[in-house]
């Protein structure tokens, strides 16, 4: 049981590598293809693109297979779009790599999720889900900024020859690690689309697009923050992905713990409304050397508080059809990728400076509270509206 969900955790290593080692090496590739460094944030959002579409769409398909038989054929998938990544050697084909290697990841983390919870004992389903989401967050701590000085020193191109090295690890230990397992769904296409019935499975979703959103506004401009605002040499950009990645891996911990002891929501707003504050505090120290170093830890590990409470969420809200429940989510999350990338590259390229992304990153996250709110407050609605017709029978 232990190595299953070890080798859940590896597949998210490298998924979270090739995720985020972009955001690191975002200056070289648009040196090297001669493009702006906004115009090389369409990278990103072309793999969170595909992650949107191929999240629903492959879980469906691989809902009716074995479930470690699933997760087997999508990390091969990704693996070798992936590695056909190093290859790319324009815009163009970049942008259709990048969007192609992203569709496997969202399936892959919804039944991974669904999985992870199975395997757990009873009531720690929320610490199994964590363990699959420490291989995103260790990647973040070592593949991103290892990751992030081969691309610097050596070229780009050798950021992803890792990422195809981690994905051939990942296959093995899913192949040989995962127990055999049942269908992620028994249940039929038209009635797993019934969740999308429920009001609180949008608003998740909506909450998951905007408050990660936020992050994501910061992360995706790091290294010139910390290069040009901050003064940094570009080795410094390492130290502050590992920075960034240590304070993940005990964000994702502290959010699983949080789930437990309060429940998902209410450690979704105590989290969200510290990243308000984490990202308006670092528009204001990003210029200081010691300062900004020291929030992009706190930020990486307020953050990830989110990453299991929001997962856990999504699932108590798509009984029936947890496994698509969990998949949109991804998907959700990746719209937040690009999102937040996107928005936060507006005020950049008008001139206002990278930290004017930090701005856009907390009005994202300050959005996502409110969403939250509302979540509790229909949740009270919904059960005096069945009190009340209980005591109308």
């Amino acid at each position: 049981m232990n190595k299953a969900l070890l080798s859940l955790a590896i597949g998210g290593f490298g998924i979270g590598l090739t995720e985020f080692v972009i955001m690191g090496i975002l200056p070289e590739v648009a040196t090297a293809l001669d493009i702006s460094i906004p115009k090389a944030g369409h990278f990103i959002s072309a793999y969170a693109l595909g992650v949107v579409i191929g999240a629903p769409v492959l879980t469906i398909l691989g809902s009716k297979w074995r479930a470690n038989k699933a997760l087997l054929a999508l990390m091969i998938w990704f693996t070798v779009l992936n590695t056909l990544s190093t290859f790319a050697n324009g815009y163009n084909s970049l942008l259709i790599l990048r969007f192609l290697s992203g569709l496997p990841h969202g399936a892959f983390y919804g039944i991974g999720a669904v999985v992870a919870g199975k395997l757990s004992k009873p009531g720690k389903e929320a610490q199994g889900i964590a363990i699959m989401f420490s291989g995103l967050t260790f990647a973040n701590l070592f593949g991103v900024p290892l990751g992030t000085y081969l691309g610097k020193h050596f070229s780009w191109h050798v950021s992803f020859y890792m990422v195809g090295i981690v994905g051939v690890l990942a296959v093995l230990s899913v192949h040989f690690w995962i127990p055999i397992l049942k269908k992620s769904s028994e249940v039929t296409f038209l009635k797993e689309l019934k969740i999308f019935k429920r009001l609180e499975l949008w608003l998740i979703i909506l909450l998951t697009t905007i408050g990660t959103g936020g992050f994501f506004a910061w992360y995706s401009y790091i290294a010139p923050l910390i290069t040009e605002v901050a003064g940094h040499p570009d080795n410094m950009v390492s130290i502050a992905m590992i920075l960034a990645g240590l304070g993940m891996v005990i964000g994702n911990f502290l959010g699983a713990k949080l789930a437990e002891k309060y429940s998902p929501i209410h450690a979704i707003i105590i989290t969200l409304i510290f990243m308000v504050i984490s990202l308006i505090l670092n528009t204001f120290l990003a210029s200081d050397k010691i300062f900004v170093l020291v929030m992009t830890f706190i930020i990486g590990a307020v953050t990830f508080c989110l990453s299991t409470p929001i997962q856990v969420a999504i699932i108590n809200a798509s009984k029936g059809s947890e496994t698509l429940g969990s998949s949109i989510n991804q998907s959700a999350f990746n719209i937040g990728n690009a999102s937040g990338a996107y928005f936060a590259g507006l005020p950049i390229a008008m001139g206002y400076g990278y930290t004017s992304a930090d701005w856009v990153g907390a009005v994202m996250a300050g959005i996502g509270v409110f969403i939250a709110v509302g979540i509790i407050f229909l949740r009270k609605k919904q059960v005096n509206r069945k009190n009340l017709n209980l005591v109308c029978d």
